[in-house]
Protein backbone atom coordinates (compact mmCIF):
# COMPACT_ATOMS: atom_id res chain seq x y z
CA UNK A 1 0.00 0.00 0.00
CA UNK A 2 0.88 3.68 -0.58
CA UNK A 3 -0.72 6.78 -1.03
CA UNK A 4 -2.04 5.95 -4.88
CA UNK A 5 -3.45 2.27 -3.16
CA UNK A 6 -4.47 3.58 -0.09
CA UNK A 7 -8.65 3.84 -0.05
CA UNK A 8 -9.77 6.43 1.94
CA UNK A 9 -13.77 6.71 1.37
CA UNK A 10 -14.70 3.42 2.81
CA UNK A 11 -11.40 1.68 3.45
CA UNK A 12 -13.83 -1.69 4.92
CA UNK A 13 -14.77 -1.78 1.35
CA UNK A 14 -10.74 -2.73 0.25
CA UNK A 15 -9.68 -5.93 -1.51
CA UNK A 16 -6.01 -6.45 -1.25
CA UNK A 17 -6.52 -10.29 -1.40
CA UNK A 18 -4.80 -10.82 -4.89
CA UNK A 19 -7.08 -13.44 -6.19
CA UNK A 20 -10.02 -11.35 -5.83
CA UNK A 21 -8.22 -8.80 -7.82
CA UNK A 22 -7.23 -11.05 -10.51
CA UNK A 23 -11.08 -12.73 -10.87
CA UNK A 24 -11.97 -9.35 -11.13
CA UNK A 25 -9.82 -8.25 -13.90
CA UNK A 26 -10.56 -11.38 -15.51
CA UNK A 27 -13.76 -11.01 -15.90
CA UNK A 28 -13.09 -7.47 -17.96
CA UNK A 29 -12.28 -7.03 -21.09
CA UNK A 30 -12.59 -3.00 -21.42
CA UNK A 31 -10.82 -0.29 -18.81
CA UNK A 32 -10.14 3.32 -18.48
CA UNK A 33 -7.23 4.48 -18.98
CA UNK A 34 -6.13 8.39 -17.45
CA UNK A 35 -2.90 9.87 -18.58
CA UNK A 36 -1.81 13.17 -19.56
CA UNK A 37 -1.20 15.63 -22.68
CA UNK A 38 -0.26 19.18 -22.51
CA UNK A 39 -0.86 19.23 -18.71
CA UNK A 40 -4.73 18.45 -18.83
CA UNK A 41 -6.05 14.78 -18.14
CA UNK A 42 -7.93 12.73 -20.39
CA UNK A 43 -9.93 9.48 -20.06
CA UNK A 44 -10.53 7.16 -22.58
CA UNK A 45 -11.93 2.83 -22.68
CA UNK A 46 -9.77 0.33 -24.25
CA UNK A 47 -9.58 -3.16 -24.33
CA UNK A 48 -7.31 -5.05 -22.07
CA UNK A 49 -6.37 -8.49 -20.71
CA UNK A 50 -4.62 -9.41 -18.04
CA UNK A 51 -1.23 -11.63 -17.99
CA UNK A 52 0.11 -12.47 -14.81
CA UNK A 53 1.45 -9.73 -13.43
CA UNK A 54 0.55 -7.16 -16.09
CA UNK A 55 -2.47 -5.62 -17.64
CA UNK A 56 -2.07 -5.59 -21.65
CA UNK A 57 -3.24 -2.19 -23.07
CA UNK A 58 -5.02 -2.29 -26.87
CA UNK A 59 -4.61 0.60 -28.74
CA UNK A 60 -3.14 2.13 -32.37
CA UNK A 61 0.47 3.69 -32.70
CA UNK A 62 -1.48 6.86 -33.36
CA UNK A 63 -3.71 6.60 -30.16
CA UNK A 64 -2.96 9.33 -27.72
CA UNK A 65 -2.42 7.19 -24.87
CA UNK A 66 0.41 5.33 -27.04
CA UNK A 67 2.07 8.49 -27.37
CA UNK A 68 1.88 10.00 -23.83
CA UNK A 69 3.63 6.90 -22.90
CA UNK A 70 6.59 7.78 -25.13
CA UNK A 71 6.73 10.78 -23.15
CA UNK A 72 6.38 9.22 -19.83
CA UNK A 73 3.23 10.48 -18.62
CA UNK A 74 1.58 8.29 -15.76
CA UNK A 75 -1.53 5.95 -16.16
CA UNK A 76 -3.93 4.92 -13.97
CA UNK A 77 -6.26 2.50 -15.01
CA UNK A 78 -10.00 1.17 -13.71
CA UNK A 79 -12.45 -1.35 -14.12
CA UNK A 80 -15.29 -1.90 -13.07
CA UNK A 81 -18.58 -4.28 -12.69
CA UNK A 82 -21.47 -3.46 -11.28
CA UNK A 83 -23.59 -6.12 -10.12
CA UNK A 84 -26.57 -4.89 -8.72
CA UNK A 85 -28.65 -1.66 -7.90
CA UNK A 86 -29.01 -1.29 -4.34
CA UNK A 87 -32.37 0.72 -3.53
CA UNK A 88 -32.70 2.70 -0.48
CA UNK A 89 -35.52 4.02 1.35
CA UNK A 90 -33.63 7.35 1.27
CA UNK A 91 -31.96 9.17 -2.21
CA UNK A 92 -28.98 9.29 0.55
CA UNK A 93 -28.22 5.54 0.97
CA UNK A 94 -29.30 4.63 -2.36
CA UNK A 95 -26.14 2.57 -4.26
CA UNK A 96 -24.86 -0.03 -6.45
CA UNK A 97 -23.12 -3.27 -5.71
CA UNK A 98 -19.92 -3.14 -7.26
CA UNK A 99 -16.32 -4.39 -7.78
CA UNK A 100 -13.62 -2.14 -8.84
CA UNK A 101 -10.26 -2.63 -9.36
CA UNK A 102 -7.93 0.72 -9.93
CA UNK A 103 -4.02 0.60 -11.32
CA UNK A 104 -1.62 3.17 -11.59
CA UNK A 105 2.12 2.93 -13.19
CA UNK A 106 3.96 3.91 -15.68
CA UNK A 107 3.78 1.68 -19.19
CA UNK A 108 5.48 0.63 -21.60
CA UNK A 109 5.03 0.17 -25.44
CA UNK A 110 5.78 -3.41 -26.69
CA UNK A 111 8.00 -4.21 -29.28
CA UNK A 112 8.90 -7.81 -31.58
CA UNK A 113 7.61 -11.04 -30.69
CA UNK A 114 6.57 -9.74 -27.31
CA UNK A 115 4.31 -6.97 -28.72
CA UNK A 116 2.83 -10.22 -31.56
CA UNK A 117 2.19 -12.17 -28.90
CA UNK A 118 0.45 -9.89 -26.65
CA UNK A 119 -1.90 -8.90 -29.23
CA UNK A 120 -2.71 -12.72 -29.44
CA UNK A 121 -3.14 -12.79 -25.72
CA UNK A 122 -5.66 -9.71 -25.68
CA UNK A 123 -7.75 -11.63 -28.79
CA UNK A 124 -8.24 -14.64 -26.48
CA UNK A 125 -8.63 -13.40 -23.57
CA UNK A 126 -12.22 -11.20 -24.60
CA UNK A 127 -13.00 -14.70 -27.19
CA UNK A 128 -11.80 -17.94 -25.81
CA UNK A 129 -10.58 -19.81 -28.56
CA UNK A 130 -11.13 -17.46 -31.33
CA UNK A 131 -7.53 -17.25 -31.63
CA UNK A 132 -7.21 -20.54 -33.35
CA UNK A 133 -9.86 -19.64 -36.04
CA UNK A 134 -8.24 -16.59 -37.22
CA UNK A 135 -5.70 -16.02 -40.12
CA UNK A 136 -2.33 -14.98 -38.64
CA UNK A 137 -2.29 -11.17 -38.41
CA UNK A 138 -0.22 -9.61 -41.27
CA UNK A 139 3.01 -7.42 -40.50
CA UNK A 140 1.03 -4.52 -41.75
CA UNK A 141 -1.93 -4.82 -39.20
CA UNK A 142 0.87 -5.50 -36.48
CA UNK A 143 2.73 -2.25 -37.23
CA UNK A 144 -0.51 -0.31 -36.97
CA UNK A 145 -0.81 -1.32 -33.19
CA UNK A 146 0.34 -1.20 -30.16
CA UNK A 147 0.26 -3.07 -26.96
CA UNK A 148 1.13 -1.25 -23.33
CA UNK A 149 2.39 -3.12 -20.84
CA UNK A 150 1.71 -1.54 -17.05
CA UNK A 151 2.49 -3.73 -14.11
CA UNK A 152 0.61 -4.77 -11.64
CA UNK A 153 2.58 -3.54 -8.50
CA UNK A 154 0.29 -0.79 -7.59
CA UNK A 155 -3.41 -1.68 -7.32
CA UNK A 156 -5.90 -1.31 -5.30
CA UNK A 157 -9.76 -2.94 -5.61
CA UNK A 158 -13.07 -2.30 -3.56
CA UNK A 159 -16.39 -4.30 -3.47
CA UNK A 160 -19.38 -3.62 -2.64
CA UNK A 161 -22.52 -6.33 -1.58
CA UNK A 162 -25.32 -6.59 0.25
CA UNK A 163 -28.64 -5.12 0.56
CA UNK A 164 -29.13 -1.12 1.82
CA UNK A 165 -28.17 0.25 5.24
CA UNK A 166 -30.97 2.56 5.71
CA UNK A 167 -31.15 4.34 8.71
CA UNK A 168 -33.49 2.77 11.58
CA UNK A 169 -36.03 5.60 11.61
CA UNK A 170 -37.04 4.80 7.56
CA UNK A 171 -37.41 1.22 8.40
CA UNK A 172 -40.65 1.28 8.81
CA UNK A 173 -41.26 3.15 5.24
CA UNK A 174 -44.07 2.11 2.90
CA UNK A 175 -41.19 2.17 0.12
CA UNK A 176 -40.02 -0.84 -1.01
CA UNK A 177 -36.38 -1.51 -0.55
CA UNK A 178 -33.97 -4.46 -1.73
CA UNK A 179 -31.54 -5.51 -4.80
CA UNK A 180 -32.02 -5.20 -8.41
CA UNK A 181 -29.40 -7.77 -9.61
CA UNK A 182 -27.45 -6.64 -12.97
CA UNK A 183 -25.70 -8.78 -15.02
CA UNK A 184 -23.88 -9.11 -18.71
CA UNK A 185 -25.43 -11.60 -20.80
CA UNK A 186 -24.65 -12.10 -24.10
CA UNK A 187 -26.94 -12.71 -27.00
CA UNK A 188 -27.12 -14.68 -30.00
CA UNK A 189 -24.72 -14.28 -32.48
CA UNK A 190 -25.89 -12.12 -35.66
CA UNK A 191 -23.95 -13.48 -38.50
CA UNK A 192 -22.42 -10.99 -41.01
CA UNK A 193 -24.03 -9.79 -44.09
CA UNK A 194 -21.63 -11.11 -45.91
CA UNK A 195 -21.13 -14.12 -44.46
CA UNK A 196 -20.53 -17.25 -46.88
CA UNK A 197 -23.70 -19.37 -46.57
CA UNK A 198 -23.84 -22.09 -44.24
CA UNK A 199 -21.16 -21.00 -41.78
CA UNK A 200 -22.27 -21.87 -38.11
CA UNK A 201 -21.30 -19.56 -35.47
CA UNK A 202 -18.76 -21.30 -32.85
CA UNK A 203 -19.79 -22.61 -30.07
CA UNK A 204 -17.11 -20.30 -27.93
CA UNK A 205 -20.29 -17.27 -29.27
CA UNK A 206 -23.02 -19.77 -28.31
CA UNK A 207 -22.10 -20.20 -25.05
CA UNK A 208 -20.43 -16.64 -24.41
CA UNK A 209 -20.10 -16.18 -20.80
CA UNK A 210 -17.82 -13.68 -19.31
Amino acid sequence: MNDKTTIRRLPERAVEDRRVIDAILDEGFVCHVAYIVDGRPVVIPTLYARDGDRLLLHGSNSMGIARAVRRGSPLSVAVTHVDGLVVARSGFHSSANYRSVVVHGVGRILEGEDHAGALDKIIESVIPGRLADLRPSTRSEIDQTSVIELSLDEVSAKVRTGGPKDDPEDLDSEVWAGILPLHVVAGQPIASDDLTPNIAPPDYLVDYRR
